[in-house]
């Protein structure tokens, strides 16, 4: 029974000795065998033996591993970035569709609100009318009318700089001047400035979310900005 026994362990012995020469990236490939051979190489040399193959391994799987995460960090960025590119071009597509102003912002507030995944969008239009016009109100909640002066003070939110075109901010004002009783419930919102042409006074665009971390203070605004010159675009096709 013995023989049998070390005859069955001398033949794996040397079946594992065959697909070791016959395929050695196996054993480079596996970290943790890797790993375990060098600390039984470094045992056998001796406590006083300093083993430079070892420490230079080291070193190497630890920069590995920075470059892999930074690789993986990379990939997931440039995949966000893809698909928020692909939502604002969804959301310009579906923003030019309609062929009436009322229909224009009946689209805003409900299909490229969907598209854009928040929870409120406001325009705001600046006008020196105390009242604004009755037909407005046939409208919606989308179209805000303001005092001039609002856009520049409610983007500064009290700050003495001058506000940048398009500002991305957890803080949102405590006032339900433009998104209503539903204010409450909104953590974060994106305000992007909007240049309606000559003569005419400032407007804004207001996208408010549930969301704390959707719009907040460092991330990218190309693709808001992108968005924000098409809708300039259109808002002076439909006041021309």
């Amino acid at each position: 029974m013995a023989a049998n026994t070390n005859a069955r362990a001398v033949a794996i012995e040397d079946e594992m000795r065959a697909r070791i020469i016959a395929d050695p990236a196996m054993i480079l490939e596996d970290r943790d065998l890797m790993r375990a051979l060098v600390g039984a190489s470094e045992a056998q040399m001796g406590r006083n033996i300093v083993d430079l193959r070892g420490l230079a391994m080291e070193r190497l799987e630890a920069r590995l591993d920075r470059l892999e995460d930074a690789h993986r960090a990379v990939i997931a960025a440039a995949y966000d970035n893809l698909s928020g590119t692909n939502q604002i071009h969804r959301a310009i597509l579906r923003m030019l569709d309609p062929d009436q102003f009322e229909g224009f912002l009946h689209t805003l507030g409900h299909d490229v609100a969907d598209i854009l995944r928040v929870d409120a969008i406001r325009l705001v239009l600046e006008s020196t009318e105390r009242d604004a016009d009755p037909a407005l109100s046939r409208i919606g909640d989308v179209l805000c009318v303001v005092e001039p002066g609002f856009v520049a003070s409610y983007m500064a939110q009290g700050r003495q700089a001058p506000p940048r075109n398009v500002v991305l901010r957890q803080n949102i004002p405590a006032t339900d001047r433009l998104y209503g009783p539903g204010a409450v419930d909104l953590r974060s919102e994106a305000l992007m400035k909007l240049d309606l042409g000559k003569g005419r006074m400032t407007g804004m665009l207001a996208m408010g979310s549930e969301d704390p971390h959707l719009f907040k203070p460092g991330q990218g605004t190309d693709l808001l900005a992108f968005f924000a010159g098409i809708f300039e675009r259109s808002m002076r096709h439909w006041l021309s």
